[in-house]
């Protein structure tokens, strides 16, 4: 367990969960409402769903998050809630080793629950939550960023860009060129040709088709299409 402080004390009177299995989602809701006294709890069955949710003003003190949705590839689920929330995500899943959960909390997760935990787990996790640490199950470590999922780094690289930066990656995976990507953005080509070389810098590429790639292959032009 890592109890470092990243913030000051939190209260916790709403949660989001966003999983797709009617069942757990009922246990889990038990589960916070006796255990860790959070009273209003939504759900949601898909990361569309859970977007749509914050968007539109519900945004909970909480998430907790199962990585394996049906709407989701990999961490980008968890990316894309980051991007528009700044509250804490806690991921809940099956897939428990230390290489997974390292991948989440780098990612930029706050901890990471096992999904068949007992109460006292989820206790335990709400307890360092609230102190404004970071939560690693009982028997995991964190690993660092070099050891732990190549994806990881690719996402937080992706996630480092600015929103005009984004922007300008997504309208080059439409596969536009710099002189379109001004007209449609209302900038000078000089600054498109600026914010390209920055974007190529930040990722560690070569070329655009590189970048291009590295964007599609993380399904990261979903994440950009929730920047603001």
């Amino acid at each position: 367990m890592d109890n470092r402080r990243i913030s000051e004390a939190r209260t916790f009177g709403s949660a989001l969960i966003v999983d797709d299995h009617p069942l757990f989602c009922d246990a889990l809701s038990m589960t916070l409402r006796s255990s860790v006294g959070i009273n209003q709890i939504d759900t949601a069955a898909t990361l569309e769903q859970a977007i749509a949710h914050i968007s539109g003003g519900g945004t909970p003190d909480v998430v907790v998050l199962d990585l394996n949705l049906p709407d989701v590839n990999g961490l980008d689920g968890l990316v894309r809630i980051r991007n528009i929330l700044s509250a804490p995500i806690v991921v809940v899943s099956s897939m428990a080793d230390n290489r997974v959960i390292s991948g989440v909390i780098h990612a930029g997760a706050n901890g990471f629950v096992p999904k068949h935990s007992q109460r006292e787990v989820f206790q335990a996790a709400f307890e360092v939550l609230r102190s404004g640490g970071i939560f690693i199950p009982p028997g995991y470590m964190l690993l660092d960023r070099e050891t732990a999922p190549n994806q990881t780094d690719t996402l937080e690289r992706l996630a480092s860009l600015t929103n005009q930066q984004a922007r300008i990656l997504q309208l080059i995976c439409e596969g536009k060129l710099n002189k379109q990507i001004a007209y449609d953005l209302s900038i000078a080509e000089t600054t498109v040709k600026a914010h390209v070389t920055a974007i190529m810098r930040k990722l560690g590429v070569q070329s655009r088709t590189q970048a291009v790639l590295i964007a599609k292959e993380t399904s990261f032009t979903n994440v950009l299409q929730d920047r603001p």
